[in-house]
């Protein structure tokens, strides 16, 4: 084989490989340039260890009761952050999915409603939360078959994160009761730890 054939195949075998790091690069995100200030999105993953914290029947009952305002605040700031900065920063990519983020934060504003006042629970919560699962549901599996790393990891966290805070409480409700505390223990760890971790993985993409 002659200098040039060599020559030739190398840069052949070089523009394949960087073909091959092009396309790895479009599919595998790590991380995504939101413009956030970063304070903000700590504060955001700190409201999210609150929202866990607030999972815990007790506490969830005493909030409900003494500082209902506080509590939706929390759960809906966290979210609303996080999914802005998800969306600005999934711009970039070959599938940003834009709709899909704003139906997620426009269902989230709209479940502050009935955060915020308890009383509505029955009449808002139970449409907010079925609207939740048929957009959360889905859209958390599309990222995590269109993307790799740990964009990926947000969408398999989204999906679990509806499914356990969904599923779990009902039940719960329906083996145990309305009792909280050490009774229903068992059935609030998942749900707790789902959403510090989804939470985490958000944290990370952005950070």
């Amino acid at each position: 084989m002659t200098t040039f054939a060599v020559m030739e195949t190398n840069g052949q075998n070089c523009d394949a490989i960087e073909r091959a790091e092009s396309i790895e690069s479009k599919y595998h995100v790590n991380h995504l340039d939101s413009g956030l200030p970063r304070w903000l999105v700590e504060v955001s993953f700190v409201c999210y260890l609150l929202q866990a914290a607030f999972n815990w029947g007790p506490l969830m009952h005493w909030m409900e009761g003494h500082a209902s305002w506080a509590m939706a605040v929390v759960q809906t700031f966290g979210p609303l952050v996080m999914y802005y900065g998800l969306m600005r920063g999934m711009k970039q990519l070959y599938r940003p999915m834009t709709v899909a983020w704003w139906i997620v934060i426009a269902l989230n504003i709209a479940g502050f409603v009935p955060l915020l006042f308890p009383s509505l629970i029955m009449v808002l919560g139970l449409p907010v939360a079925v609207s939740l699962m048929l957009i959360y549901l889905p859209f958390g599996c599309a990222i995590a078959y269109n993307y790799r790393g740990r964009l990926r990891q947000v969408g398999i966290w989204m999906a679990l994160y509806i499914l356990i805070s969904s599923i779990i409480p009902v039940v719960s409700f329906l083996l145990i009761g309305p009792e909280s505390g050490l009774a229903n223990l068992p059935m609030e760890i998942p749900t707790i730890a789902v959403i510090i971790i989804y939470g985490w993985a958000q944290r990370r993409v952005l950070i």
